[in-house]
């Protein structure tokens, strides 16, 4: 079953990274653009602004890369760049109407369908799923930040 559930996520993780490029193309954006504006979306929700570092980190993005990023998004009014309050050597990710709109766009219709598949579940099938999910999203991250760290050595990967 652990197999099973591994290929259906792995299913999943195409059928989510499809998603994206097809919305992110029918708006005009790359993928990147709306996985950047997902994470500033993300941040400001929990009110954890987010430097131009953290959104490289978070996209695995090098600072060249990041900063051409920025610029588009800004140019595009999906975000501000200001001072942070604290430091005002560093740089906070600000995010605008225009990107709020977009991510309410991608989210909510995504969150009706998803909705709908999830309502034939009892509350703890729910939470049991919810837990699998974390798990799974934590585990991803660890093979993720594992990966860029073999990477950013210059190693090759192993399969």
């Amino acid at each position: 079953m652990t197999d099973h559930l591994i290929d259906l996520l792995r299913r999943f993780n195409v059928e989510a990274d499809r998603f994206v490029e097809v919305f992110a193309r029918a708006h005009g954006l790359h993928r990147t653009d709306i996985n950047a504006i997902a994470h500033i979306w993300r941040a400001a929700q929990e009110q954890q602004p987010l430097t131009p570092g953290e959104l490289a980190r978070r996209l695995s993005l090098s600072p060249a890369a990041t900063t051409a990023l920025v610029v588009r998004l800004e140019q595009n009014g999906h975000l501000e760049r200001r001072p942070d309050p604290n430091d005002r050597r560093r740089t906070q990710l600000d995010i605008q109407p225009k990107a709020r709109e977009l991510a309410a766009a991608f989210f909510v219709p995504l969150g009706v369908h998803m909705r709908e598949a999830f309502s034939h579940f009892s509350a703890a099938q729910l939470e049991t799923a919810a837990a699998v999910v974390e798990k799974a999203l934590h585990a991803t991250a660890k093979a993720a930040d594992e990966a860029h760290t073999v990477t950013s050595e210059g190693a090759a990967l192993r399969p």
